[in-house]
């Protein structure tokens, strides 16, 4: 798929010069722009009030040293990012990824992407994103809480709870949240719902560890429905083993489908008799330890584990959802599913597939559920964290998975109509684009040049 409107066409060279690069971003922007094309032929007021050209560019660009000790007296410094991208909804909102992978194009590409993501939600959140080039793998509790502390030291002064709330991603769980709310309320001297994925104890939510992986379940039941299919009985391969994985699984398996294969960064597991859960659990939420252990502590048999990650696509399956991380899916690897009678994909991670795997979805007419709709039930449940901080609440494990459920079916619901309001029925990524993009330009418009 190439981009054919000429206004667009220069825009994005426009982006792609100012942003050079930063790969992930402009093809984040590309997959956008492609899904607008007919909404720029409809809208010509959105054109005249430079919407296309102000969401592109983010509100704010906060890039900081974090210097921290580690545990043999050595000073260490990492990088830190916040990217404050769009507030014309609400406050901005998205997570902390603490990965080695971290840089300005990244954090950008999942600050635009959360953007839509968000209005898709019907919740009034903004779009942002953040994080280090710190990788809390191998570091000790101490470490960790040294990094968190110096990196919440300076992030403090550029968040709050009617501000930018971050969360939780990659490489940030309910340790470093709340090594970092801790660090936060020490230093403002105030308890306010600024961060989300807290502990129970301190105003977390109940389902928001499930959040991610369930509603991206709930989401493609939906899209399944709407096209005569289900998951009851059928093959499912997930990529990943962190909560989204796990969750995914949980919830696939609930519904009837029997999940196959699970992975990590070193490998993946195959298990034809259907992934045990508990097992993975124990060893990836317990002992943080390798998917790899899975094979010598099930007793399933005829598990095994295969080194490298790519060759798990090539496993048999009707449904596939990548929830690992971005781009591990491409042309080649998209070609093998169809090849083995996959017929739906749907994306956990964010931007798990690459544009040329995305061109092989559409050729062999699978269903493909984009990652801004389909794993929106983390960021939907930390909105809903977020009301019950301010109305100092407690919901049930039900009623938060009620809502959820809601959420996503609600999403399904508005990418199904715009997509057929612009004459591209099934195609839920322009459907997830456009909806998105409507509900944030509208507002853009009515709040004027700023």
């Amino acid at each position: 798929m190439a981009l054919k409107n000429q206004y667009l066409i220069d825009l994005l060279e426009t982006v792609k010069k100012r942003n050079a690069g930063e790969p992930e971003f402009i093809q984040a922007v590309t997959e956008v722009f492609m899904c607008l094309e007919p909404v720029v032929e409809k809208r010509p007021d959105l054109v005249e009030a430079g919407v296309f050209e102000r969401i592109v560019e983010p509100e704010r660009q906060i890039i900081f040293r974090v210097p921290w000790v580690d545990d043999n007296g050595k000073v260490q410094v990492n990088r830190g990012f916040r990217i404050q991208f769009n507030s014309a909804i609400g406050p901005y909102k998205g997570g902390l990824r603490l990965h080695p992978s971290v840089y300005s194009g990244i954090i950008k590409f999942l600050g635009f992407e959360q953007i839509f993501k968000n209005s898709l939600t019907t919740l009034p959140m903004g779009g942002g994103k953040g994080g280090s080039d710190f990788d809390p793998k191998g570091k000790s509790d101490g470490e960790v809480m040294r990094f968190c502390q110096s990196f919440m030291t300076e992030l403090c002064k550029h968040i709050g709870p009617d501000c930018d709330v971050p969360a939780g991603d990659i490489g940030t769980g309910a340790r470093e949240i709340g090594y970092m709310f801790g660090q936060y309320k020490r230093i403002r001297n105030e308890w306010s719902g600024v961060l989300t994925g807290k502990g129970l104890t301190y105003g977390g939510s109940l389902a928001r560890t499930e959040a991610t992986g369930f509603g991206l379940c709930y989401f493609t039941e939906e899209m399944l429905k709407a096209n005569g299919k289900s998951f009851k009985d059928q093959t499912v391969v997930i990529s990943g083993s962190g909560n989204v994985a796990i969750y995914a699984t949980k919830k696939a398996t609930e519904f009837g489908a029997k999940v196959v294969a699970l992975s990590d960064s070193n490998g993946y597991i195959y298990d034809p008799d259907g992934i045990d859960l508990p097992v993975v659990q124990q060893i990836k939420e317990v002992e943080r330890g390798r998917i790899k252990e899975y094979v010598d502590r099930t007793s399933h048999k005829n598990a095994t584990y295969t080194e490298g990650c790519s060759g798990i696509w090539s496993i048999k399956c009707d449904i596939a959802l990548p929830c690992a991380t971005q781009n591990e899916i491409d042309a080649d690897s998209a070609k093998k599913l169809a090849a083995n009678g996959c017929y739906a994909v749907s994306e956990g991670a964010n931007m798990p597939s690459t544009p040329e795997a995305i061109d092989v979805y559409f050729e062999n007419k699978m269903l493909y559920g984009p990652a801004k709709a389909a794993n929106a039930g983390g960021v939907a449940t930390s909105g809903l964290e977020m009301s019950q901080n301010s109305e100092r609440l407690s919901w049930t494990f039900e009623e938060v998975d009620a809502k959820l459920h809601g959420i996503m079916k609600e999403i399904f619901k508005s990418c199904d109509e715009a997509a057929k309001e612009f004459g591209m029925e099934g195609n839920y990524m322009a459907g997830a684009n456009i909806a998105g993009f409507l509900k944030v330009a509208e507002a853009m418009k009515a709040q004027g040049c700023v």
